[in-house]
């Protein structure tokens, strides 16, 4: 909205030309998301604790140490996360550019089923909310759509390819199959991210990394010089996403303020299906989609350890884990949640440089 408000001044204002500056304008995103996150924090955690008597209920089979440190923590945190997120983006990107309504349709869309989730477990003082297959349906449904959009949005010979990291401009021709498979990315992204929020401070940080590495992966990705450089697919208008995901960056550092143990609000499903979907939405438009596994390799792993907990337990009658997700095992085993959670930031920034290798290693 600035960039179209004020850049036809430059002419007038030179000062105004930084405008058309990616970098100036994700900068500028990530410092008004962060601005914003500490004036909307406190109302905000103000009105969620009025309307959330207990907080957000804690599972009866989770951690018992849960149900006294983290019992009358309201959720929905992931409204601040929107609205910081959402202001940024509208006020600094360049709105004429359809990769970035594509992206915003994916994250408040999952935000809006993440809400309703969280809505439901709150006034019914259960931790069960919308069941399992209605939130996938509705995910699948939203995905479907944004990336039918991205397609008709994308040149020709990059609407319908799977890009293969490792590879010079590799591209595997899907066809039709290209829709189910990328929105099948944005879905499991965004559960992935929902699966990791077990702990204060754990999926925020993982989340920040992989979206400041997916903001260089866009700048690189929408720019001719470089991308020809570096021998990765071209994407015309990619860049932008840079200064979306420079306003989840900025965003996800906001709430890690109020989230930092011991957390005054957790991100609730409207967070982490939100950020999940973004950053699968963006690896979709940059041709990244194999990338954000090993970006986003703690996500991997966390939402792995959950399916070998559940196909072992079926087939065998026994578990693999102390306790499914990952950071259940670790808690189970006695390690403090602080030491789990920086740990798992260490692994989470380790596999995002892998991740920003395979840039160059082709």
């Amino acid at each position: 909205m600035l960039y179209h408000l004020l850049f036809p001044f430059a002419d007038q204002f030179a000062a105004l030309n930084v405008l058309r500056y990616l970098t100036f304008r994700t900068g500028g995103a990530v410092l008004t998301a962060l601005v914003l996150s500490f004036f909307l924090g406190p109302p905000i955690i103000r009105w969620l604790k009025s309307k959330q008597r207990t907080g957000q209920p804690i599972r009866p089979d989770g951690p018992q140490t849960h149900i006294v440190s983290k019992a009358g923590t309201p959720t929905m945190g992931g409204v601040l996360i929107l609205l910081a997120f959402g202001i940024a983006t509208l006020l600094w990107a360049d709105l004429r550019n359809g990769y970035v309504w594509a992206a915003l349709l994916v994250t408040i869309g999952f935000g809006a089923v993440g809400f309703a989730d969280d809505y439901l477990k709150v006034t019914r003082a259960n931790h069960r909310g919308v069941s399992g297959r209605t939130k996938l349906v509705f995910e699948i449904l939203i995905a479907a759509v944004a990336t039918t959009w991205i397609v008709s949005v994308a040149p020709d010979n990059l609407d319908s390819g799977l890009a293969v990291p490792f590879f010079k401009n590799v591209l595997v021709p899907l066809g039709v199959f290209f829709i189910p498979i990328a929105a099948l990315i944005m879905v499991g992204a965004s559960n992935a991210v929902n699966l990791t929020d077990g702990l204060d401070g754990l999926a925020i940080v993982p989340v920040m990394i992989a979206a400041a590495s997916f903001a260089l992966i866009a700048y690189l990705a929408g720019n001719v010089l470089f991308a020809n450089y570096l021998q990765i697919n071209l994407v015309p208008g990619a860049g932008e996403l840079a200064v979306f995901c420079g306003a989840l960056v900025g965003a996800g550092l906001g709430f890690l303020w109020f989230n930092a143990p011991p957390a005054m609000l957790f991100m609730g499903d409207t967070g982490s299906l939100s950020m999940g979907g973004a950053l699968g939405a963006v690896s979709v438009i940059t041709k990244h989609e194999l990338v954000l596994a090993i970006i986003g390799g703690l996500f991997v792993l966390e939402t792995v350890s959950v399916f070998v907990q559940v196909v072992s337990f079926k087939l065998t009658g026994k578990r693999v884990f102390r306790m499914a997700p990952l950071h259940h095992h670790y808690e189970e085993k006695g390690w403090a949640e602080a030491t789990i959670v920086i740990r798992f930031w260490i692994i989470a920034v380790v596999l995002a440089l892998v991740g920003l290798s395979t840039l160059k290693l082709r």
